[in-house]
């Protein structure tokens, strides 16, 4: 927590401890100063300071932690529509502890007012009940039916957050599934994803439903086709969850993460089928929105739009094939991972890793690709995408032959062999794909031509498989081929694609 404080919430700290003169002294703040100079937590360190015994150190953190919390809750920066809400109804609380009924409720209708505006039904649900608890205590003669009013009010937000519940468990958990599994790789697993979502999607008067029931709407049915590699629909669902957004402008204020995860998905669904035109526009429109602050700045959303730009960078020169134009972006991303690694998921960063890889095996440099993809091989108890460290040991190999260092193709082809085969992972392209990579060991080099045009016309009958076309996501393994047949730079053929 201390890591991740800005210069101006560590003044604010200083000054939020300072309001009391005896706090300066405190063993907290003491600690406070200790732990932000450290680099990295040594409880050792702490406990040979003198600042603490090792019996009170616990306590202490815990009364640190909160007074941090505290004083962030304050920070203007940091505030947004949840937090005032609840606020209001802490203080109607408060009132109403004392006693003091009218003003605890007049505080409570303002607090429901603003909660319905941001579409937050669960702090909504939870104000009217406040609302019932003191007019069962005290009539205020306010207004008729008022008891009718409100057990209505009641019933209609427990619809709406039952649905919202019903959906966002369902996304949430295909967005696990997708985690955990991958994408389908057969009908069996497809029937079952689409009996899983079929089942658990609940039914409900979409023309009723507010905005959170029809972000998460959009939200499961996403995660649908991004299991079953239709993404097609995929941009479908993505575009409806952004200009949900952008007709509502204080919901991008209130709700940001939200809104930069669907531009996100919008932009990869894109990339995904190739619509290159409408990637740039969105693109450039998201670069527009970062830079004129439509995006509220905060830690949270600063570090996804570091992930989302640069993703999205690194797919705009895959699409147009202008590698070495993209080098750039390697020392800015590098630079980020370290900036934002205290709030980065190792998942992300080999996810940037295996993209550069990408990038560099487009230009040529084979020997730094590898560097990459060897982060990503060599990574210890690290959880990750299954595809992914399936490609990246894919993409090693061909890199490896790429740069003559073939002395040793025929162990690294077992070892991809066995581990794509241990995680149930090895399906046709990859075969395929493998075996003629160990073939070429035994061949003079007068013969690689034909057998590459055989495999070139082997996989390219795999472009538009259900099952099977995932892999030419990862890895534009058809392109590198007719750069072998036709002896040219693999971004040139990218090129000529593109145009």
């Amino acid at each position: 927590l201390i890591q991740s404080l800005t210069k101006s919430e560590k003044r604010q700290f200083h000054l939020f401890v300072g309001r009391l003169n005896g706090n300066v002294e405190a063993k907290f703040f003491t600690l406070f100063k200790f732990l932000d100079k450290q680099d990295y937590y040594d409880e050792t360190a702490i406990i040979k300071n003198g600042i603490v015994s090792k019996r009170q150190l616990s306590n202490l953190k815990a009364h640190l932690y909160h007074q941090i919390l505290v004083c962030l809750r304050m920070n203007p920066t940091l505030r947004d529509i949840r937090i005032e809400t609840r606020e209001h109804l802490d203080f109607a609380s408060v009132l109403y502890q004392k006693g003091l009924y009218k003003q605890s409720l007049k505080i409570l209708a303002k607090a429901k007012t603003q909660a319905m505006a941001y579409e937050e039904k669960n702090i909504g649900y939870e104000i009217v009940e406040m609302e019932k608890l003191i007019e069962s205590q005290y009539i205020t003669r306010s207004l008729k039916n008022r008891a009718d009013e409100l057990s209505l009010q009641a019933k209609m937000l427990s619809v709406h957050n039952t649905i919202t519940s019903k959906l966002s468990n369902l996304s949430l958990n295909l967005y696990s599934y997708l985690l955990k599994t991958g994408i389908a790789r057969n009908d069996s697993e497809q029937n079952k994803i689409n009996s899983y979502f079929v089942k658990r999607l609940p039914k409900f008067d979409f023309a009723k439903a507010g905005f959170r029931e029809r972000l998460w709407f959009y939200k499961a049915h996403l995660w649908r086709c991004f299991l079953t590699q239709d993404f097609l629909h995929a941009y479908k669902y993505s575009t409806k969850w952004v200009t949900l957004f952008r007709g509502a402008p204080n919901m991008i204020e209130a709700n940001p993460v939200f809104y930069l995860k669907g531009i996100n998905y919008m932009l990869e669904s894109l990339f995904f089928i190739r619509k290159k035109a409408s990637f740039h526009m969105e693109l450039l429109r998201f670069e527009e929105e970062i830079s004129n602050g439509t995006i509220k700045k905060n830690n949270n959303t600063e570090v996804l739009i570091f992930l989302y730009y640069y993703n999205n960078q690194l797919h705009k020169h895959f699409l147009d094939g202008t590698f070495r134009d993209g080098e750039c972006l390697v020392d800015e991303i590098v630079e980020g991972i370290q900036k934002y690694h205290v709030l980065l998921d190792q998942h992300h960063i080999v996810t940037m890793y295996y993209k550069i890889a990408c990038l560099y095996f487009g230009m040529g440099e084979n020997e730094r690709c590898i560097k990459y993809l060897t982060k990503i091989i060599n990574a210890k108890k690290l959880y990750v995408g299954e595809d992914l460290q399936c490609f990246a040991r894919i993409l090693n190999l061909l890199a490896h032959y790429e740069c003559g260092m073939d002395y040793n193709l025929e162990r690294q082809y077992k070892d991809t062999y066995d581990f794509l085969n241990k995680k149930q992972n090895l399906q046709g392209v990859q075969k395929e794909l493998l075996e003629s990579m160990r073939s070429l060991g035994d061949m003079y080099p007068n013969e690689f031509y034909r057998e590459f045009k055989r495999l070139y016309g082997v996989l390219k009958t795999y472009e538009n498989h259900p099952y099977e076309k995932r892999a030419f996501i990862y890895l534009d393994v058809l392109s590198w081929l007719e750069s072998k047949i036709y002896n040219k730079p693999i971004d040139i053929i990218i090129k000529e694609k593109a145009s």
